[in-house]
């Protein structure tokens, strides 16, 4: 579970870095966060925290792709 996590931000980052489709790069990324979101609030509901401190990096990561592409000074293309 969690190594598809990864593979999907790697993508995530390669294509934002090869400029294919620039505006799926921040709809996923908030599409991502959301999902983070929901993982944390289901693994805090289910008191395995093994995972919140993975997820969490992930959110934050994801975050910082989203503003920086939506955000006031985007570093979009």
């Amino acid at each position: 579970m969690n190594l598809a996590l990864w593979i999907a931000a790697a993508l995530l980052a390669v294509v934002a870095l090869a400029g294919v489709a620039p505006v799926t790069v921040p709809v996923t990324a908030v599409c991502r966060v959301l999902l983070m979101v929901g993982a944390m609030i289901t693994l805090l509901r289910h008191h395995d925290l093994r995972f919140v401190a993975l997820n969490l990096i992930c959110l934050a990561l994801a975050a910082f792709i989203a503003w920086g592409r939506f955000g006031p000074g985007s570093f979009a293309a």
